[in-house]
Formats: structure tokens, sequence, C-alpha cells
């Protein structure tokens, strides 16, 4: 597994306190992304299995008491899903949970399917409602994430959504409404139980100049979070979801 960095007590990775894994690579380059130094799948630490699940071992003690497991982030955690795979087993053998965050924007082969079925929940990043905007700040399929979440809810795999808000992109109401649209049938049915707004931040821009990336959206101010708490509720009262934490 190559491994760009852990955080040993994420509070914003799942349910709990989490240690959370993100690892290396990013097939899409989402133009709100604040990790852009996830992207390259060389850029990090290679580990077994074994020595991951060795190095995991030591946080138990402390994300147990909170209630809290492993989360596979990135990146994109489902490029090494048969990685993903084989820790599953150690973890599961001594009772220790995973969840997994990704963009859902993925190839679903045995390997993925078998990743996602072992989790205990699955955290989908709807980045856009539609194949146009999709594409164009994202450069993904999304078709692939409809497939995705359609997997998701066969399986009965716990799922949340997640989505960036952008100030001047998608920070509208009538703009989430296209988003409710494609998540009211996997909420109504019981397929996604939470759907969590999350707020643009300008924290990674550093990164960009760093890795001498162009950042494009450089002009565009953080989200306020009276806004997101707003926005957060608006969603909430149309899709009758519980209220997440606001971020």
């Amino acid at each position: 597994m190559i491994v760009h960095s852990i955080e040993s007590l994420a509070a914003l990775e799942g349910e709990g306190l989490r240690c959370a894994i993100f690892l290396a690579g990013c097939p899409m380059r989402c133009a709100y992304c604040h990790n852009p130094d996830t992207w390259d799948p060389r850029a990090g630490r290679e580990y077994t299995p074994e020595d991951l699940f060795r190095k995991i071992k030591r946080y138990e003690p402390y994300f147990r008491a909170a209630g809290g497991g492993v989360t596979f982030s990135g990146g994109e955690p489902l490029l090494q899903a048969g990685e993903i795979v084989r820790l599953g087993r150690l973890l599961a053998d001594e009772n220790i949970s995973y969840t997994i965050d990704t963009s859902g924007c993925v190839e679903l082969d045995e390997d993925v399917k078998a990743a996602v079925r072992g989790a205990e929940l699955v955290i989908c990043d709807l980045k856009f409602p539609d194949a146009g905007t999709f594409k164009e700040y994202t450069g993904g399929d999304f078709s692939r994430v409809l497939k995705f979440l359609d997997f998701l809810a066969a399986e009965k795999i716990r799922t949340w959504a997640r989505t960036v808000i952008v100030p001047g992109i998608n920070d509208k109401e009538e703009e989430l409404d296209r988003y409710i649209e494609v998540l009211r049938p996997y909420v109504d049915s019981g397929a996604v139980e939470k759907y969590q707004l999350l707020g643009f931040h300008t924290m990674g821009f550093f990164k960009y100049e760093k890795l001498g990336i162009k950042n494009r959206l450089e002009n565009t101010p953080a989200l306020p979070a009276e806004r997101l708490s707003d926005l957060q509720g608006y969603v909430n009262d149309r899709l009758k979801t519980p209220s997440p934490a606001i971020l």
C-alpha cells in the first residue's frame, strides 16, 4: 500500500474518532481539492498490509474508546482496493471496523466490490449532480458515481453522501435542488442515511504553489460558516435527513 499520510485521531472522517489512512493516488482533478499532494500514486510511503496493521494497532485504544475505527481516504482509496481488502481481513480478526471515504468515480471491479462490502460505512462524495459540471470541475465520469451508488444500495451497504459547497459554483439553493433530485431516491429507500455539506476553504492553497500546479479557484473565498449552516438546514428539510455536524 502506498500511504500518503496517517492521522491518528481524526474527528471528521466518519463515526467517532478515527485512525485515518490517506492513500496516495487519485484519477480526478477536482477544482476545489485541498490535497493535490495526494494525486501522485507514488507520493507516499509503502507499507505491507501487515506493517500498516501493526501501526494501526498502536492507536486502537484511543479510537476504540471513542467509538471509532479506521477510515481509508485519499486521494482515492479505492485505487488500492485490493490492499484494503487484505488489510480489512486483519482488522476484522481484531474486531476493528473500517470506513471508506471515496469519490465513487471508480470502476466496479471485484476488488472494489469486496472492499466496500467489508466496510461498516461508505462516505460517497457527490461532487456535482450532472455529467457536464462533473466533467468540468473534476475531469471524471458522473455515470460511474451513479453506478457506484446503485451498487451500495443493492448491497445494503451503509452510506453517507457529502458535497463540498464552493462560493460562486454550487452555493445557491436552486443549485442544491439538483443534488437533492439525484439523492432523493437513495434517501427515500434508506440507502443513504445522511447528506453532509462541507464548506470550501483555502487552507490547501499553498500546496498548489509548492507543487507548481495551477489553482483554478485561487480567487475564490472560503464559504462562511453561517451560509453552510443555512444550506445544510435547507437540504435536511427537503430530504428529511438527520442533521450532521456542521463542518
